[in-house]
C-alpha cells in the first residue's frame, strides 16, 4: 500500500430527498456539528454503519460502491454527465462532505479545486486569500513568500491584489483559484471543471500548468467534460453514470466507453425537455432543437459550405420572461478538440429581454467544417448567470457540400476548417 496515494472501497453517498414533513434541526444540533467539524476533518478514514438509513423513495444514492485505487503518481480522469457522482466523489476526498458508507485512506497533503474560489473568504483580499489558502493546506508563510510572486504573475490580478475577493469577477476568481491550487504543491490535487471557465488564453494555460504538474510527478483527479484535455493529461480513465462506475480503463478506452456506451445510447435519445444532465438555475430551460437549412426545411445532416440554422426552442421559469439572456454554443471533434464557439457576446447580440416562451435561431452561413461527427454543447446564460449547460447536447453529422465548387472534397487530415478564399495571379 505504500505507492498507493488513494484507496477507495465499497464508498457510498446518500441523500435525503427534501420533503416538507421534515422538521429543521435545532440549536443544539446545529451546535453540536459545528463543534464536530475539526473532529471530521482531522479523519483520514471514514467507516459509516447505515444499519439504521431509511431505504425507501425519500433518499437517493449520488454514489454506490466505489472500489478506487490511485497509486502515486497518477494522473486520473473522471468521466461522467452532470449527476453522475463526480463533483460528489472529489468532495467526500476533499474532506467537504462525508461519505454515508465506506473507507477511504488518503496519503499525502490534499488541494482542491472544486468551484470557483472554493475555499476563499469574500470580505478577504486576493494577497489575504492566498495566505489563507496555504495555511489551510499546511504550509508556512516562507513556503508560500517563495510562490506568491508566481501565483499572482500567473493569475494576472497584479492590480487587484489588495481587493476584497467579493469584487472579483468569476473570471479572475477562477484564475486566483486556480493558481493558487496549481502552485501550492499538494501531493495530491482534486480539479473539478476548471476549463469551465475564462477565456481561451486561460484555459490553454490552465492545460499547459496542468501538464507541468503531472510531470512533477504529483498525484491528481481530473473531472471534465473537455475530453481532449481529459485525453492529453489524463494516464487512466474511471467512467462514473448514476453514481456508478461503469468502466475503468486506459484514457483513450475509457473516452471511448463513455461517448458509445452512455452519451449516445443513453442520452442522446431522449427527448431534450426529459434531460437531466444539464445544470443551471433553470430561469431559461431549452424545450427542444432542430437544424434547418436555409430554406426552413428540418435536416438531419449538414452540407458544408450550405447554410445552416440551428433552432433552439425555450421556455423562462417565469412568465414575465428573464432579462440580459446569452446563448453560446461550442462546436468539438470527437476527441474534445474545440473546433468553434459562437455566442451573443461574441456578436454584440445579447438578447435584453427574452419573452417566457419562443424561439433562439443561430444562422450560420456557408457552414465551415469538413466532413465528420462533431459535438455540439449549449450554454444559456441569464443576468450573467448559467441557466442551462447542456455539454454536449448533441451531435452534428458533417458531410461534403462542395464547399469550393470544385468537385474536391477536403478531408480531416488535410484542414479542420474551410476557409472561404480566392486565389488569383497577375502577371507582371
Amino acid at each position: 500500500m505504500s505507492d498507493i496515494a488513494i484507496n477507495v472501497e465499497n464508498l457510498s453517498k446518500q441523500y435525503e430527498i427534501s420533503i416538507g414533513t421534515n422538521r429543521g434541526r435545532t440549536f443544539r444540533e446545529a451546535l453540536i456539528d459545528k463543534a464536530l467539524i475539526p473532529i471530521r476533518r482531522l479523519r483520514n478514514t471514514f467507516v459509516h454503519d447505515t444499519q439504521d438509513l431509511d431505504a425507501d423513495a425519500r433518499f437517493i444514492w449520488a454514489l454506490k460502491n466505489i472500489f478506487i485505487q490511485v497509486e502515486k503518481g497518477e494522473v486520473l480522469g473522471i468521466i461522467g454527465r452532470n449527476g453522475a457522482g463526480k463533483t460528489t466523489l472529489l468532495k467526500i476526498l476533499s474532506r467537504i462532505t462525508e461519505p454515508t458508507e465506506g473507507e477511504i485512506r488518503i496519503t499525502g497533503r490534499v488541494g482542491s479545486l472544486l468551484e470557483v474560489g472554493a475555499g476563499f473568504h469574500s470580505e478577504l483580499t486576493g494577497r489575504e486569500n492566498i495566505y489563507l489558502s496555504g495555511a489551510i493546506l499546511g504550509m508556512k508563510k516562507a513556503e508560500i513568500d517563495k510562490k506568491f510572486d508566481d501565483m499572482v504573475a500567473f493569475a494576472e490580478i497584479e492590480k487587484f491584489l489588495n481587493t476584497p475577493v467579493k469584487r472579483y469577477s468569476s473570471g479572475m476568481y477562477m484564475r486566483l483559484a486556480f493558481s493558487v491550487a496549481a502552485h501550492l504543491d499538494p501531493e495530491i490535487l482534486l480539479v473539478d471543471e476548471v476549463l469551465a471557465v475564462g477565456d481561451a488564453i486561460f484555459q490553454t494555460k490552465c492545460l499547459a500548468k496542468m501538464s507541468s504538474v503531472t510531470q512533477q510527478g504529483r498525484t491528481v483527479l481530473f473531472v471534465s467534460h473537455n475530453m481532449g484535455a481529459v485525453s492529453s493529461i489524463c494516464q487512466r480513465g474511471l467512467v462514473l453514470d448514476e453514481g456508478r462506475i461503469v468502466f475503468q480503463g486506459p484514457i483513450q478506452e475509457a473516452i471511448q466507453f463513455y461517448e458509445g456506451e452512455i452519451f449516445q445510447k443513453k442520452y442522446v435519445g431522449k427527448p431534450i425537455v426529459d434531460r437531466k444532465d444539464r445544470r443551471g438555475t433553470g430561469d431559461v430551460r431549452l424545450v427542444d432543437f432542430h437544424i434547418e437549412n436555409e430554406n426552413g426545411e428540418k435536416i438531419d445532416r449538414i452540407h458544408n459550405g450550405n447554410t445552416v440554422k440551428l433552432c433552439f426552442s425555450y421556455c423562462t421559469k417565469k412568465k414575465q420572461g428573464a432579462e440580459k439572456v446569452d446563448l453560446n454554443i461550442v462546436v468539438e471533434r470527437g476527441n474534445g478538440e474545440r473546433v468553434f464557439q459562437l455566442g451573443t457576446r461574441f456578436t454584440g447580440q445579447q438578447i435584453k429581454h427574452l419573452p417566457h416562451k419562443g424561439h433562439i435561431v443561430c444562422t450560420i452561413k456557408r457552414f465551415p467544417l469538413v466532413p465528420g461527427k462533431y459535438k455540439l454543447s449549449l450554454y444559456l446564460e441569464s443576468e450573467m448567470n448559467p441557466s442551462d449547460y447542456i455539454i454536449p447536447l448533441t451531435y452534428l453529422d458533417v458531410v461534403d457540400g462542395d464547399f469550393y465548387n470544385s468537385g474536391y472534397q477536403v478531408y480531416e487530415n488535410e484542414s479542420k476548417i474551410l476557409v472561404d478564399g480566392k486565389w488569383s495571379h497577375i502577371p507582371l
